[in-house]
């Protein structure tokens, strides 16, 4: 009987033993491999560190239209907040000016930062476009700002580089992601005049302030792309010229070009056939690119409202044209939300708040 008992209890400490030595790979353990949906999981296509190709909308005015109670609608009628709209019409990214001491303050740092806040709640791409004016600069006027115009070359370069530090680290510091950065706008000829202009013969007060900008950036964003902007994408010698002046003496990581294909013509009273200009366009994309080994953006693109059909069809072929460059980074429509019976502006995609369809394209 003793020895019975005694194998009875040698039996029952072996079977507990076993039972203990295999409960770590019992399932539901902590050493059991995560789920696919952990946050490993890849990132989405369009989130920002994801994209490879901006389908973007610079929409600047969208504060200053809502102050005026200007409404946005999506096709079924519903009204909606116009950056939201965006991104629901296929929009990926978005793009806003910044204005030194703007009257009314629309474009100044407090309203960019409000805009951008919004666009990073969504997920959207954030581009900001530094004109260096308290208003417009383009190709026919690139006047300082106010406070900047009695300012020697040393001290516009040192006026430049804090206040492109300053938007950026207010945008930094709420959070907000920068992918690119345009230092200037539309600068042909240079930015704040007649200090920073630029010529053949003269390229030190150019190259001095857009360096101070590109500094300012990496300095905030080392990651961001410096973007110099020049118009008229379909002029090809002109944009040769301009990109081999500064390519030499300008810091910068992208290329930035506008297009407006079918300006108003007076002469014949009507719109001008797209194609051509469109076709020369992307030849200019492909030779500049060639020639500078940088990337390229189409930073501004519009067409007339008037035309959704002309517009949709002109976009398209764009779209096609550069489908198979890696190195053609995106397409930015300028002010879709705007209409002429709002602020004045006819090459908007968007009447009666609701868009034309021409910013559908965006969601292929």
């Amino acid at each position: 009987m003793k020895k019975i008992a005694l194998l009875a209890a040698m039996l029952a400490i072996f079977a507990c033993t076993g039972e203990n030595t295999n409960t770590p790979d019992t399932p539901g353990t902590p050493d059991t491999p995560q789920t696919p949906d952990t946050p490993d999981t890849p990132e989405t296509p369009d989130t920002p560190d994801a994209l490879s190709f901006a389908k973007g909308a610079d929409i600047s005015w969208v504060t200053e239209m809502e102050s005026k109670g200007y409404k946005f609608y999506n096709a079924s009628g519903t009204e909606k907040e116009c950056t939201a709209l965006m991104k629901e019409l296929g929009v990926n990214a978005v793009r806003y000016r910044v204005w030194v001491n703007p009257s009314g303050g629309w474009c100044n740092k407090a309203d960019v930062l409000a805009k951008a806040k919004r666009a990073q709640e969504l997920g959207l791409a954030i581009m900001i476009d530094f004109h260096y004016s308290d208003t417009w600069a383009d190709p026919g006027k690139q006047d300082p700002p106010a406070a900047w115009k009695d300012k020697s070359l040393v001290e516009m370069s040192a006026a430049v580089n804090t206040h492109t530090t300053e938007v950026l680290r207010a945008l930094k510091d709420a959070g907000v992601d920068v992918k690119w950065v345009q230092v200037g706008n539309e600068t042909n000829t240079g930015m704040c005049w007649p200090t920073g202009s630029l010529s053949s013969s003269s390229t030190q007060g150019f190259s001095t302030l857009a360096n101070a900008g590109y500094d300012a950036v990496k300095s905030v964003y080392p990651e961001a792309l410096v973007i110099i902007h020049h118009s008229n994408a379909q002029e090809l010698e002109k944009n040769r010229w301009f990109y081999g002046l500064v390519s030499g003496s300008v810091r910068f990581d992208m290329i930035g070009l506008s297009l407006y294909p079918s300006y108003w013509d007076n002469k014949i009273k009507a719109y001008p056939d797209w194609t051509p200009y469109c076709s020369q366009a992307v030849a200019t994309f492909k030779e500049l690119n060639r020639e500078f080994s940088k990337p390229v953006m189409l930073v501004e693109f519009g067409m007339p409202v008037s035309e959704p059909d002309k517009a949709q069809a002109a976009l398209q072929y764009i779209l096609d044209g550069v489908k198979d460059f890696d190195w053609f980074k995106g397409v930015f429509y300028w002010e879709p939300e705007s209409e002429h019976s709002r602020n004045g502006y006819d090459y908007g995609a968007f009447a009666n708040g609701k868009s034309t369809g021409v910013l559908e394209l965006f969601k292929q």
